[in-house]
């Protein structure tokens, strides 16, 4: 039984979105699926900022939904105890979810500009979709009929994106480019249908809302928010060695990746399922026939300052040195930082 944990919000002092309709478009279409006694759904409205953790906790939920409005970089837009709106910062989700990783498997951002949010939680969970831009309600709602169309019809989440695009697609809403994706396949699947669907997106698109008011918010005036800022107090004397980096061409990226990754696998760290993520991360954009070299910088940092807080990270470090210095050559000069990890400039 996969727990569906709904949440929605619309503070009194946003705009009026068509949220209890979304609620019973999926509850109907999951009603009428064939695998529907495989789920149980869960919805929470008017959701404060002191709920989340409180409902993660106790319903335990393998799919968390949220409705409602974005702001972009200031977060999402939850309620306070007077009903108007708190947003909630990027960092602040992504660790709570951290907390929730080993129980939650998808993440659904129906709102307005929540690809940062979706990229932040996606560190700790395997399937993550957002918004890159604003989109209207008659766009959600279509989304939302055909993500659980798929579910309840046995597909696995890549699918169920995927369907929800050209959901929006078949209603002829130029907004099927909106909803973006953030997926590991390795905890939910392990082999790839064949019958999977495919759908192009054409981010040139010009996406016009259609169907009323998009699930956006705009910043003005006194706002409370919430977040969560962590600190090291620890200090030590480091002796930094110089290096010459070789020339990138010469660099099988993918081969020191991977050498990177067994002497960290080595190392008993309670983060082990987030450098792995990382890991994974790192892969899936080398897969890319023009795979971003800041997307695999970034991963690979997340990974290296996860393993730095293992016990046995220093002794590994003349083993790391060798093959972070070839992978800093083959990232460029945007990631040279990523040598000073292990105790090495240039």
């Amino acid at each position: 039984m996969k727990k569906i944990l709904i949440l929605s919000a619309n503070p009194k002092n946003t705009a009026n979105l068509r949220l209890d309709e979304e609620v019973r478009e999926i509850k109907n279409t999951l009603a009428i699926s064939p695998h529907r006694d495989e789920f149980e759904i869960i919805t929470e409205s008017a959701v404060r900022v002191d709920d989340l953790t409180r409902f993660l906790s106790h319903y335990q939920p393998t799919i968390v939904h949220f409705s409602g409005h974005g702001s972009g970089t200031d977060g999402l837009a939850l309620e306070d105890n007077s009903g108007n709106m708190q947003l909630v910062s990027t960092q602040a989700l992504a660790k709570l979810f951290d907390l929730f990783q080993e129980q939650v498997e998808c993440v659904l951002l129906n709102a307005c500009y929540s690809q940062e949010q979706a990229t932040a939680i996606h560190q700790h969970i395997d399937c993550v979709v957002g918004m890159n831009q604003a989109i209207g309600d008659m766009a959600a709602i279509k989304f939302s009929i055909g993500f659980y169309t798929g579910l309840g019809a046995g597909r696995n989440y890549e699918d169920c994106f995927q369907i929800g695009c050209t959901s929006i697609d078949l209603q002829g809403i130029p907004e099927y480019a909106t909803p973006t994706k953030k997926i590991r396949r390795r905890r939910y699947q392990t082999e790839k249908p064949t019958n999977s669907v495919k759908f192009n997106h054409s981010n040139s698109m010009n996406n016009d809302n259609k169907g009323g008011q998009n699930r956006s918010v705009s910043i003005g005036g006194s706002v409370t928010g919430s977040a969560i800022q962590t600190g090291e107090s620890n200090t030590a004397n480091i002796n930094f060695q110089q290096v010459s980096l070789p020339a990138p061409a010469t660099v099988n990226i993918e081969a020191e990746i991977n050498a990177l990754r067994e002497i960290l696998a080595k190392l008993e760290t309670p983060d082990r399922r987030k450098i792995d993520n990382a890991f994974e991360d790192a892969q899936e954009e080398l897969n890319k026939p023009q795979p971003d070299k800041d997307e695999v910088g970034d991963a690979l940092n997340r990974a290296l300052k996860y393993a730095n807080k293992a016990e046995g990270f220093a002794s590994a470090i003349a083993k790391l040195q060798p093959h972070l210095t070839k992978i800093t050559a083959w990232l460029g000069a945007n990631w040279h930082n990523l040598l000073s990890l292990v105790n090495l400039t240039i």
